[in-house]
């Protein structure tokens, strides 16, 4: 349950301020997986690694200063994640492509609702490759409120917006979504590496012979 596991968090993260190593290690087995996400939406994966260790760094060395409960510590190293990813593409020579305006809404659709609860039931690889189609803002909105599991007032704490502006885009990242998944659904009933019944002299649907080599489908490394 996410109460009884909100406690643990904070009740390790406490433990790691007074020097537990054993709980500082839990703290980053709970938090690192999805930090990483996040990150990988912001650098891509080659980088993403190294800048969540340098991340991981300044949040050891850090970790007195921090005051709060679970999500509050979330909050506190996803904006320090974010720190460092914006280092790392300012040295790399690249910004982030941020766009949108920050107009807020005042309801959220039911295909923007099923699209997250879709997200949040795909493996971490599965819901980042759809997340990575998004624009910059949208991604970072949808993360933190789907995968990193940020209210809206801590995602804005983090991307240094207003509450409204995260809403906004992560209502129109989970639209976005839940179009991309609608698209992808029937490719995915369909096989990508079947080949369709060939016609014979006839006229009639013959289906392929067995010796026929398939070809594989792609994965997510391919693309």
């Amino acid at each position: 349950m996410q109460g009884e596991d909100d406690a643990e968090l904070t009740a390790a993260v406490l433990a790691a301020q007074d020097g537990d190593e054993t709980a500082f290690r839990t703290v980053y087995r709970t938090v690192h997986p999805r930090l990483l996400g996040y990150v990988r939406t912001l650098v891509g994966d080659l980088d993403a690694e190294d800048v969540a260790s340098e991340a991981w760094l300044q949040i050891a060395r850090d970790l007195d200063r921090f005051s709060g409960d679970a999500d509050r510590f979330r909050g506190w190293a996803a904006r320090i994640a974010r720190n460092r990813a914006l280092d790392h593409i300012r040295m790399r020579g690249r910004r982030p492509a941020i766009g949108g305006d920050e107009t807020e809404l005042t309801g959220r659709p039911a295909d923007a609702d099923t699209a997250g609860e879709a997200i949040e039931s795909l493996s971490t690889d599965a819901a980042l490759a759809l997340i990575a189609q998004l624009p910059q803002d949208q991604a970072e909105a949808v993360v933190l409120r789907v995968v990193v599991g940020l209210d809206a007032k801590s995602a804005a704490d983090t991307l240094g917006k207003r509450p409204g502006a995260v809403r906004t885009a992560a209502h129109r990242g989970l639209k976005r979504l839940a179009e991309l998944m609608g698209a992808e659904a029937p490719a995915q009933g369909r096989g990508l590496g079947a080949v369709p019944p060939q016609p014979d002299p006839h006229g009639r649907a013959v289906p392929p012979s067995p010796c026929v080599t398939h070809s594989r489908t792609r994965t997510q490394k391919d693309m």
